[in-house]
């Protein structure tokens, strides 16, 4: 499962725990990276390479909601909609994304595949809502426009990949 690429950045990992085991978290962002998801393949593979078992991997991946079991788009996009981002417009902002991409309320993936949306709480940066991610890179005091802008451009890369 593993490309020559992320075994290397899977080496340079471990190098930074003593426990390789405690290396489990970057090792499940680096299998996510690609495709944006966990498959069974890529669950065992990192259970493997951390020495523990597909059960133990599972129960990570419950716990924490940055990894990913489902087909995603090839980018997550997250608004935060918690109280205070609310209170600043996010909420609304996050409806308002959703009828423009043609995805029900509660979020999904584009027709095209390209994009998913979810609502997410607490992205930690309140006083610059509405704030999103996109693969977990921020974008702050969104707008209409400039989330636009932000998907037309990784509409274009993804076309020029």
């Amino acid at each position: 499962m593993w490309s020559e690429a992320e075994q290397n950045e899977l080496a340079k990992i471990f190098k930074k725990y003593p426990d390789k085991r405690s290396a489990v978290l970057p090792a499940l962002y680096l299998a996510q990276a690609e495709k944006n998801w966990l498959d069974d393949d890529d669950i065992a593979a990192v259970a493997e390479a951390l020495d523990l078992t597909v059960t133990d991997i599972h129960s990570i991946i419950g716990f924490y909601t940055l990894f990913r079991k489902q087909k995603t788009g090839k980018y997550m996009v997250q608004i935060c909609t918690d109280l205070p981002c609310a209170l600043r417009g996010g909420e609304a902002f996050y409806h308002r994304l959703a009828e423009r991409m043609g995805l029900p309320p509660e979020g999904g993936t584009t027709a095209d595949g390209l994009f998913t949306l979810e609502p997410v709480v607490c992205l930690a940066a309140c006083d610059k809502a509405p704030v999103g991610q996109i693969n977990l890179k921020y974008h702050e005091n969104l707008t209409d426009e400039s989330i636009d802008a932000v998907l037309a451009q990784l509409r274009q890369e993804a076309q020029g990949a």
